[in-house]
């Protein structure tokens, strides 16, 4: 009877031993996978993401025919200027810029 209590005690010395590695690993397993869950989160909050593409300004329409009395230059002045400012932005060709540009001058 001896023989067979040693040997069970020897299992469960064996066991439990193995028993308190496995759990040590598990935790330091456990927070190896949560330091790195932090970092993923962290970086995450710290991205930011680029600005998005300003969207091309809608074409405005054609200047309308200036209006006699004596803001006669001045308003023609400001067409010209809207038009100029249509073909920097590239929604007129020059062609399309010098007839504009004729009709509110001619």
């Amino acid at each position: 009877m001896p023989g067979l209590l040693r040997g069970v005690a020897r299992t469960a010395v064996i066991s439990g031993t193995a028993t308190a590695v496995s759990n040590r690993v598990s935790r330091r397993q456990a927070g190896r996978w949560a330091e790195q869950d932090r970092e993923q989160q962290l970086a995450h909050q710290q991205y930011v993401p680029p600005p998005a593409p300003a969207a091309p300004a809608p074409a405005a329409p054609a200047p309308a025919a200036p209006q006699p009395g004596a803001d006669d230059m001045s308003s023609k002045i400001d067409q010209l200027k809207q038009l100029g400012d249509l073909k920097a932005q590239g929604v007129l060709t020059d062609e399309e810029f010098e007839t504009q540009k004729r009709r509110i001058l001619g």
